[in-house]
């Protein structure tokens, strides 16, 4: 399984999206700042996961939902995973 996932930084209220195979020590690498791209804006934590069958499907899903620019509409999709 391959997963996309979404995390808000408790320093600067910004998302990050990603994906990846294993979600926990994804997360450990943001959080331990070894990411370049979320280092200096760490902590975070996991705000959304989808689960996908395929890297590929995965890498589609995190390409539409970084060309959103939009933290609103990303939190709308939070939300509504949130409510069902």
């Amino acid at each position: 399984m391959h997963f996309v996932y979404i995390l808000l930084s408790e320093k600067t209220d910004k998302y990050y999206v990603g994906q990846t195979s294993n979600i926990e020590a994804r997360l450990a690498r943001h959080n331990a700042g070894r990411v370049p791209a979320t280092k200096a804006t760490r902590p975070w934590k996991l705000a959304h996961i989808e689960e996908y069958a395929s890297r590929f499907l995965a890498l589609s899903r995190e390409r539409e939902l970084k060309s959103w620019h939009s933290h609103e509409r990303i939190n709308r999709l939070i939300q509504q995973a949130q409510t069902g």
